[in-house]
């Protein structure tokens, strides 16, 4: 395993950070580095904003992912979040299943083959161990970029963390590689604060 890491913050809502960490899946392929996966949440980052009412409705129904997230990587490990985010990004993001987010969340245990009894770290409970510590995770994040960003974040250990990148579809091959690149080398430049242009309508999610 490559000792060189690169971290991406992900809320498991998020369309973008889903392609953006399958982006990196692919890159594993063609470069040498161990991709860690932490959370952010859109929840959290959204917490007293006056938003579009059916967005809202659809941040206040985030928290239970990013918490089960949380609790998975702290009680069985990165490999295991990894595992559980793949499976609960098959069912919910490719799948188009999202009438019932915790019933994805708890079949994606079963997918990943952890611990059902991990689903009781789903519900919001406001300053219970578990809150404490998402909200430590999306600090971190946070603290990386500045509040007026989303998910994801990435970093690669030293320089500046930079939100994105949004792909769509997910780079693959030497493609994905170059993208890799081109990130790492963007964190060294510490006056560098956005490259962006308009994307299409949608995900493209394969």
């Amino acid at each position: 395993m490559s000792e060189r890491t690169v971290e991406l913050f992900v809320d498991p809502a998020c369309p973008f950070a889903w392609m953006t960490s399958r982006w990196l899946g692919h890159a594993t392929e063609v470069r040498e580095f161990t991709p860690r996966f932490s959370v952010m949440s859109l929840a959290v980052l959204n917490e007293g904003r006056d938003l579009d009412p059916g967005y809202r409705r659809s941040i206040d129904d985030s928290w239970g992912a990013a918490r089960l997230a949380i609790a998975i990587d702290e009680a069985e490990g990165n490999a295991a979040f990894a595992r559980w985010y793949t499976a609960w990004g098959e069912r919910y993001h490719v799948g188009g299943d999202q009438d019932d987010r915790k019933r994805v969340a708890e079949q994606a245990l079963a997918d990943a083959e952890l611990p059902a009894s991990l689903i009781e770290h789903y519900d919001l409970v406001p300053g219970d161990a578990t809150d404490q510590a998402l909200r430590a995770s999306h600090e971190r994040a946070i603290s990386m970029v500045g509040d007026d960003v989303g998910t994801p974040v990435i970093s690669f250990g030293e320089g500046t963390a930079y939100f994105g990148p949004v792909v769509s579809p997910a780079p693959r091959g030497e493609e994905a590689g170059r993208l890799l690149d081109g990130m790492e080398a963007l964190t060294s430049v510490t006056g560098f604060f956005e490259v962006k242009r308009s994307r299409g309508d949608g995900v493209d999610l394969s």
